[in-house]
């Protein structure tokens, strides 16, 4: 469901202070109530007070919080909300001291120019990144002076979306300590009347039920939750929260068989329009599925297992075809087929035997279903009332046929000519989402990511159940005459009313419910939404006048978009300079280059001025090297076998003082197949100037450091802060190790069924922040910190088709390489993203310095 989506994540640093050198401090966040420590938080979130206003579905959010600084000295403050991605920020402000710090919204890229210098030298840090798939993350810090105070205050503003007959408000709070007033309220007024509303926590128990309150009546509805300290506890006496989860709010209006729901203000209108008990006008269907080679193991077991439930949900009235393509396009029959039980059960089967294989020819499987779909209803196969559509389903770029995306814009809009719909999914971080987003859209269609990920298979199903239940087509609606036709299934919908212009501060003085110039700011809201898609889809002249409409009223409006920042200065410190940070509205292509490199580095995708594209080098699996150079947009990857119990140097750089070594297993006992697998299932890391030594294992993490020793277990989240060390742990999945003014590793864990008769856990290695790293860095991975030149040419038919062999010019050598795939598991612990590479054969030989062997170390922590 969609709706306003908010992720409250406040709390102080506890801040670690000066210690002898070598001293540790742990602190863990497992699910164990712990009693309360004699130790007082140093940062104190007294006060966190989410506060949505729903007028007419229009949402204006304000999250508030406030901190102290309890300490005798300056302690840095973070603030971090997740937002809607189709929210507008439209107001931050800090109050420090009596003294307000207040963001304010300019043109892009006269923000950009105002503080370049600040950006060059990496002093600007953006304040909104890309969080997960339907959210983005605002944070910001600040110094706080000794027993001070700070009041954060975010606003923004979404319009909420109807899914699946409801709306929906989801609050995702994770205070992360007691509060001492801690409150969520939520006013809805829907002229239309309420015909539902439902309020929940997924963290509330039976006995914080009662403190739910709702009030609702014919039009309005009012929703708290204030817990107090005593009640937010874990158990009597214990400093750990219950506040930890999702508070969600459903509701819907009634409607009737009118003009449905116009709201005038101030000679501004909105019109929200949806008739009821509509019957459903049968559809013409053509799935067009990418069958290339990127799409290989659990995207195409997914995409099978998604089109069996699709096809199960077609009715008898609508007709379907299946179209595949990799370079070759391939149709299950020649035109559409009637959805009959035997027709579904043949599909299906079809459905269950497409296999991988070759490129991706786009425009080709596209115009191949607009043919098949133009030549029926030019045979009148369909009936009148029937809506015609598309749904196309790649991961990839075009390589084969028609490679250029405007010219396959063109050639499909010309094709369809406004007869057909198109949808487009985009599975994956390597599909080139705006060009699927525009050709959607110039042709009466939308497009959505599909993440790849555990449930990519409900993702398409939820996708389709969107798009699939057309009720009425040919919307037009004639205000002169206050009228609104349409075609429907049976007949044509014909509806007549007269909208009255009555003020809102007259007819409903509960004023309350109302925030400003709601219908104004709504009208601005849809506005430029609708200018942002037309200077993506229209001609030249189009673009240029719409992008200029759009920016005006986003700097009248005060609102975040792709065109606005809103520039927030942070107070001078004793520490610091004044120091600007920008707030960017986030493109969906920003997003997807987010999740593509971003992976573990925080800062990572903050605006269009310092979008990060640092190199990846990890080693995970059976076990693959894996070198992602964003730059050449592109990635080398080898493996190395040898026997179980081999100990290999990764990573050795003298003059920093670091180490890193890596033991490998073997699985629990030989395959049938005679396979021996191995992987690594030990790391040493080792800083010499630091004095701290690691030893990480499937089992647990031992840390020493001058003699003092600590252990951490994969079974806890935890976190580890000392003068010279930071480590954090997420609980079964990863571990993150920050060395002071040094690289961070990231250790990820991979859990295997207890009871498989073959495989076992084992471990992968990612490296962050390589280029803290001297120049004289080496080892497997360490060799390729500071950058490898290659070239590749002559690509030419592998012995499998969808993986092509070419030559490699690398280090005054000619390699022969094939182009594969291996799994990324930083962003995906479960099951990895597939990530494009050229394979280097023979454990690296040529790729590498000297041979595999030279980096067989005698210990865990040993250099020969």
């Amino acid at each position: 469901m969609s709706g306003v989506w908010t992720v409250l994540l406040l709390w102080g640093v506890v801040f670690v202070p000066a210690l002898s050198h070598g001293a540790l401090v742990i602190s863990g966040e497992d699910s164990t109530p712990q009693k309360r420590s004699t130790d007082n938080m140093e940062v104190e979130v007294y006060s966190v007070k989410v506060a949505c206003k729903v007028a007419s579905r229009f949402a204006h959010t304000v999250i508030t919080s406030s901190a102290l600084n309890k300490a005798n000295s300056s302690q840095e403050v973070f603030f971090e909300v997740d937002l809607p991605k189709t929210a507008f920020i439209t107001n931050f402000s800090m109050e420090i001291e009596g003294q307000t710090y207040t963001g304010e919204v300019k043109e892009k890229e006269k923000a950009k120019k105002q503080y370049q210098k600040a950006v060059s030298t990496g002093q600007t840090a953006g304040l909104v990144k890309a969080s997960g798939r339907k959210m983005e993350k605002f944070s910001v810090s600040v110094n706080i002076a000794a027993n001070s105070n700070v009041t954060f205050i975010l606003t923004y503003e979404e319009l909420l979306q109807r899914k699946l007959g409801q709306y929906e408000i989801m609050t995702q709070v994770k205070p992360k300590q007691l509060v001492q007033h801690f409150e969520i309220v939520a006013d809805i007024y829907e002229p239309q009347g309420i015909a539902f509303l439902d309020a929940y926590g997924t963290f509330i128990s039976n006995e914080l039920l009662p403190l739910v309150e709702k009030t609702v009546t014919d039009k309005k509805a009012h929703i708290s939750f204030c817990p107090t300290m005593d009640q937010q506890r874990k158990c009597p006496g214990c400093d750990g929260t219950l506040i930890d989860g999702d508070f969600v709010i459903k509701y819907d209006v009634n409607r009737a068989e009118t003009l449905g729901d116009i709201q005038i203000v101030n000679g501004y209108f909105v019109h929200f329009f949806a008739p009821p008990d509509l019957p459903r006008v049968p559809k013409n269907v053509v799935f067009v599925i990418d069958r290339s080679g990127s799409m290989s193991g659990n995207k195409m077991h997914q995409t099978r297992e998604a089109m069996l439930t699709i096809l199960n949900d077609l009715h008898e009235d609508d007709y379907f075809g299946i179209v595949t393509f990799d370079h070759h396009i391939s149709t299950w029959k020649g035109s559409l087929t009637k959805a009959t039980t035997g027709n579904v059960s043949e599909a299906k089967g079809f459905v269950k035997g497409i296999q991988h294989s070759g490129y991706t020819d786009i425009n080709g499987a596209l115009m191949k279903a607009v043919d098949i779909m133009m030549k029926d209803k030019q045979a009148n196969k369909f009936t009148e009332r029937s809506v015609s559509m598309i749904i196309l389903l790649t991961d990839g770029m075009p390589n084969s046929g028609v490679s250029s995306t405007p010219q396959i814009q063109e050639n499909v809009r010309d094709a369809m000519g406004g007869n057909m719909s198109l949808f487009c999914l985009g599975f994956g971080n390597d599909v080139d989402y705006s060009f699927l987003d525009v050709m959607s859209r110039q042709n009466q269609g939308l497009a959505r990511r599909i993440y790849e990920a555990s449930d990519a298979t409900v993702q398409l199903q939820g996708f389709y159940e969107e798009v699939a239940s057309p009720l009425l087509s040919e919307v037009d609606l004639h205000y002169p005459d206050n009228l609104v036709f349409a075609k429907g299934f049976e007949e044509d919908f014909i509806v007549k009313g007269q909208a009255s212009a009555q003020e809102w501060d007259i007819l409903y003085p509960e004023q309350e419910y109302i925030f400003g110039d709601f219908t104004e700011r709504l009208w601005a809201y849809l506005t430029i939404q609708q200018l942002l898609s037309k200077k993506e889809t229209g001609t030249a002249e189009e673009k240029g006048n719409a992008t200029a409409q759009a920016l005006e009223m986003s700097l009248q409006y005060s609102f975040v978009t792709p065109l606005t920042s809103m520039v927030v200065t942070k107070p001078k410190t004793e520490e610091e300079q004044e120091e600007p940070l920008i707030a960017d509205k986030l493109t969906e292509d920003e997003r997807q280059k987010a999740q593509r490199l971003g992976h573990f580095v925080p800062q990572t995708v903050s605006n269009t001025y310092r979008v990060q594209s640092r190199p990846t080098y990890f080693v995970d699996g059976d076990p693959h090297f894996m070198i992602e150079l964003p730059e050449q947009e592109d990635a080398l990857c080898f493996n190395i076998d040898d026997r179980p119990g081999t100990i290999f140097n990764l990573v050795r750089d003298q003059l920093a003082g670091v180490l890193v070594n890596g033991q490998t297993i073997g699985d629990k006992k030989v395959a049938p197949d005679g396979k021996v697998n191995t992987y690594f299932g030990r790391f040493g890391i080792v800083h010499q100037g630091l004095g701290v030594r690691l030893e990480v294992t499937t089992h647990d993490i031992t840390v020493s450091q001058n003699g003092k020793q600590a252990k951490l277990f994969w079974s806890d989240t935890a976190s580890l802060k000392g003068a010279n060390l930071d480590l954090q742990v997420t609980k079964d999945r990863s571990l993150t190790v920050t060395l002071r003014d040094s690289v961070r590793f990231v250790v990820i864990l991979h859990k295997v069924w207890k009871q498989h008769p073959y495989h076992q856990d084992y471990l992968g290695f990612y490296t962050l922040d390589s280029h803290l790293l001297s120049r004289s860095v080496h080892g497997l991975l360490g060799q390729f910190y500071h950058g490898v030149q290659f070239e590749v040419r002559d690509m030419r038919p592998g012995e499998e088709p969808e993986k092509p062999d070419a030559t490699m010019l690398v280090k005054g050598q000619e390699l022969t390489v094939t182009r594969g795939w291996q799994r990324d598991f930083s962003w995906d612990v479960k099951n990895g993203e597939n990530v494009p590479c050229w394979f280097i054969h023979s454990n690296g030989n040529g790729l590498i310095d000297g041979n595999h062997t030279d980096y067989i170390m005698s210990g865990l922590f040993k250099t020969v």
